[in-house]
């Protein structure tokens, strides 16, 4: 059994404002113990649970975040940018049977704690096919075109709440409990470790693949917090404009719908001015 973990900061242990995930900040270096503990508690639970390989893929921000002599010797990790599939690298090798989420949070123009899709700001909603959509929602319906399920998702209650809607099976942990965007109940790191083991164990039961999802064609669009972001998007081949402050594309298979996002969210964060985004 071979289990992959995509691992996000903002719904880590502990995190709960800008600075916390912000690489180079005082904060972001205290709260990197507690997010390598989150990520390798998962690990000793899939381990626990009789999985043979633990691959975790960085998948915040620089994705250089999680601290590698802390983890435990049996995993492997993929570190750093410029990856295929971004958050979920390591699922096309097609050994993995599993993908666990840890850390993950809301999407964009919801309630959570550093709720966001892909960019901080800029992007006030994402919806796919007419659902609002999360980071974790998108991911899921990429590993299902892989016919690997998502087993665990950790990170605020809402988090929780929304994994529900695309991995109703997963085992989920809330590490903390939302309050507002930059605020939430926190558990200890101890504690959470705990909870994240048990249930990374409990979830390596449910890493079973199955046939390929083909739920195609998928309609992906995005809000912007400005119009003349949306304008920019259509630079992207395929991408058009579908209100004001919005736009839309359609891909035959998540695989590429997932690139095309990240191709948009790169070019559009090229256009965010300093003061007036």
């Amino acid at each position: 059994m071979k289990i992959l973990i995509s691992a996000d900061m903002e719904g880590a242990t502990g995190v709960t404002w800008p600075a916390d995930v912000l690489p180079g900040t005082p904060e972001w270096e205290r709260c990197r113990p507690m997010f390598t503990s989150d990520v390798n508690a998962a690990v000793l639970g899939f381990l626990d649970g009789g999985a043979d390989r633990v691959l975790i893929n960085e998948a915040h921000w620089s994705m250089r975040n999680l601290l590698l002599e802390q983890l435990d010797e049996r995993a492997e990790m993929i570190t750093g940018r410029h990856k295929t599939l971004s958050m979920v690298e390591g699922v096309q090798r097609g050994d993995v049977d599993g993908v666990a989420f840890v850390g993950y949070h809301t999407g964009a123009g919801t309630e959570g704690v550093l709720a966001h899709t892909y960019l901080a700001n800029s992007i006030t909603g994402v919806w796919l096919n007419g659902v609002r959509a999360s980071e974790g929602l998108l991911n899921a319906h990429v590993v299902a075109e892989y016919g690997v399920p998502v087993v665990l998702v950790t990170g605020d209650d809402l988090t929780c709440r929304d994994a529900a809607v695309y991995a109703p099976d997963a085992v989920t942990v809330a590490v903390k409990d939302h309050v507002s965007r930059y605020a939430a109940v926190c558990r200890t790191p101890a504690r959470t470790a705990a909870d994240i083991r048990a249930a990374a164990k409990q979830a390596a039961a449910l890493a079973v693949r199955r046939d390929p999802a083909r739920g195609g064609p998928y309609t992906v669009e995005l809000e912007f917090d400005a119009e003349h972001l949306a304008m920019y998007a259509t630079l992207v081949p395929g991408v058009e404009r579908s209100g004001e402050r919005r736009v839309a594309y359609t891909s035959d298979a998540m695989y590429e719908g997932i690139r095309t996002f990240k191709t948009v969210t790169t070019v559009v964060s090229s256009a965010v001015e300093e003061q007036y985004g």
